[in-house]
């Protein structure tokens, strides 16, 4: 077994000996690299597909996508696994600790707003960065407006489905 591996490294048309990663766009100084991963088609189109790289919308959209599913999933595990998480007001809880973090989150984009954060780059699983977005203090502050609007409403739709959990599913059956 171990002849037959030997034997293998010293031809070129084995699979075994191809190359799968260089450098991205082929420039070696750009510190990136073009991987099986992050080059493959799956990945190119999941990650231009999610809020913050899709082309043509508002940075103002973009925001509250992402600040409903943070909103969102931030709930859960302060109402779950929280201090009160087997109280009554486990829920409530966890409503005001998510409202509370979407807070300080909004405000930590506002400040990285103000800093005058520099412009996308294209990468290999990105090459086109939406150009209307983030291009200004102005657009980040839309965005951060926008990202508080999105998390305190992604909040408040799993406060609404986890206290009437038993409602909604007396519905369904």
């Amino acid at each position: 077994m171990a002849q037959a591996v030997d034997a293998s490294k010293n031809l070129p048309s084995d699979p075994r000996n191809r190359e799968v990663v260089f450098p991205a766009l082929g420039d070696p100084q750009l510190g990136n690299l073009e991987t099986p991963v992050n080059a493959s088609p799956l990945s190119k189109w999941f990650i231009n597909n999610l809020p913050a790289y899709r082309q043509g919308i508002s940075p103002g959209r973009r925001a509250v996508e992402i600040g409903m599913a943070h909103g969102y999933w931030i709930f859960g595990p302060f109402a779950k696994l929280g201090p009160l998480r087997d109280t009554a007001d486990a829920n409530l809880a966890g409503l005001l600790a998510a409202i509370g973090l979407v807070v300080v989150l909004t405000g930590a984009l506002s400040l990285y707003a103000n800093s005058n954060p520099p412009k996308a780059l294209p990468s290999v699983t990105v090459p086109r960065p939406p150009a209307d977005a983030f291009n200004s203090k102005e657009s980040w502050n839309d965005f951060a407006f926008s990202f508080l609007i999105g998390g305190i409403g992604g909040a408040v739709v799993a406060y609404f489905l986890t206290s009437n959990l038993a409602s909604i599913q007396g519905l369904f059956g």
